[in-house]
């Protein structure tokens, strides 16, 4: 099996505690959608390679919330959130929240566009609540969860 990785974008928005990511993939909306929210589906791309993946919990629904734990050999990693708006093959509007520094509450929007060739192109825009919080995140290494996570998505879109 053969697929295309396509070039991720993350980028801090200056003076604003924003980080936008961009991702084009090839499969249309409704297919990269149905991988944000279908939990198996999830299990299989969320995060960097070397970390499985728990989930206690998966209401990707408008007011549902969701909470995971990754591990490796270092130890555990838990994540929760409230997912606001959950609108099919358009957008996802969620929080996100690390336990590892609780403070930091994201705000994180995702849309769902129609490319020519049925395509899509993924945007994700985080607003955090300082750009001190923005620098930390952009810090901890997240480009590698993000970039393995979509290359990992890459490969379950082409296979289903």
């Amino acid at each position: 099996m053969s697929t295309t990785t396509h070039e991720t974008t993350i980028a801090a928005v200056p003076d604003l505690p924003i980080i936008r990511i961009t991702r084009e993939f090839d499969a249309p909306p409704e297919r990269v959608f149905d991988a944000h929210v279908d939990v198996e589906k999830v299990r299989r791309w969320l995060g960097p390679r070397r970390l499985t993946m728990t989930v206690q919990r998966w209401d990707a629904e408008t007011g549902g919330g969701y909470r995971y734990t990754h591990t490796d050999d270092d130890g555990e990693y838990r994540f929760f959130g409230s997912f606001h708006e959950v609108r099919p093959a358009e957008r996802i509007v969620q929080t996100f929240t690390f336990e590892g520094f609780p403070d930091g509450v994201c705000l994180e929007t995702m849309t769902f566009e129609a490319l020519e060739g049925g395509r899509t192109r993924l945007v994700g825009t985080s607003l955090c609540e300082s750009i001190e919080a923005r620098d930390a995140m952009l810090a901890s290494g997240m480009e590698v969860g993000v970039n393995e996570g979509y290359e990992q998505l890459d490969e379950l879109l082409a296979g289903s």
